[in-house]
């Protein structure tokens, strides 16, 4: 499972203030919290910052998340030309977060990908929107891979995010988004699934629980990256479960050496 630390990103108050203050000792130790606590990458989001301003901010952020992680990063932005400052000096392969079937996107986001080689979170919508169906889902999806596929990039290299939602106002997402992730696979051998955690929960009280649950299930359909908060040590500690029971970690040896580092007490 490719864990991507979720909490350099300035919807989160003590964030945005850090980064517009440009406190690199803030960005730091939050970058290092999550490298500690089992991150294999981190998510760099600025974008509450004026559109004409984040470019420049995001080129800083990612200087300063990879002096102080060193890993790779994943660059989050709506914003095109956000992405393109930051893979402009982002150090190794970068993932960039994210392309969609909206024709807007998709044109200004493929030449980055291609030009830096980077991954690329895919989300499943397009001009219509988020689908309003399994089947919707589906067919948006297929035409999305297919369409990174034909302009040459591998299919190592996608990240497909079925987007789940609030399961308080759409009961079966959890089951729909499962099997989308299964006919997919199906579909495209190689392909990454990818998701995050906070749409499932919203507007249910003790909302880990759920975000921690759906985790379980979604590895078991095929879900083989996330972007988390990795200090939530309970969720942390069922993913390497998880991974131990689908026969993903051979012969125990990641349980048994989270288990030495103390990662297991969640």
């Amino acid at each position: 499972m490719l864990i991507i630390g979720e909490k350099i990103n300035s919807t989160r108050k003590s964030i945005d203030r850090a980064v517009r203050a440009k406190d690199v000792e803030v960005i730091r130790e939050e970058a290092q919290k999550q490298l500690q606590a089992g991150a294999h990458m981190l998510d760099v989001n600025c974008g509450t910052l004026d559109a004409r301003d984040e470019p420049a901010t995001m080129e800083w952020l990612v200087q300063t998340v990879q002096e102080a992680a060193g890993v790779p990063l994943c660059i989050d932005s709506p914003n095109y030309k956000a992405l393109a400052a930051g893979l402009s000096v982002h150090r190794g392969k970068a993932m960039i977060n994210s392309i969609s079937g909206e024709t807007e996107r998709f044109t200004n986001v493929l030449p980055l990908v291609k030009q830096y080689g980077a991954s690329v979170v895919a989300l499943c919508m397009d001009d219509r929107g988020i689908p309003a169906s399994m089947e919707q889902a589906l067919e948006i999806g297929t035409k999305l891979v297919h369409r990174l596929l034909d302009a040459g990039v591998p299919v190592e290299d996608i990240y497909f995010d079925p987007l789940v939602r609030s399961v308080a106002t759409n009961p079966e997402t959890v089951l729909e988004t499962l099997q989308l992730m299964e006919e997919m696979s199906a579909r495209f051998s190689g392909l990454h699934f990818v998701s995050g955690l906070s749409n499932v929960s919203f507007g249910l009280p003790e909302r880990r629980h759920l975000n921690r649950a759906y985790v379980v299930l979604s590895m078991a359909s095929g879900l083989d990256a996330v972007i988390v908060d990795p200090l939530d040590s309970t969720l942390m500690a069922l993913v390497y479960a998880t991974e131990t029971l689908l026969n993903k970690d051979r012969f125990c040896m990641q349980y048994i050496r989270s288990y030495q580092q103390g990662k297991l007490k969640g």
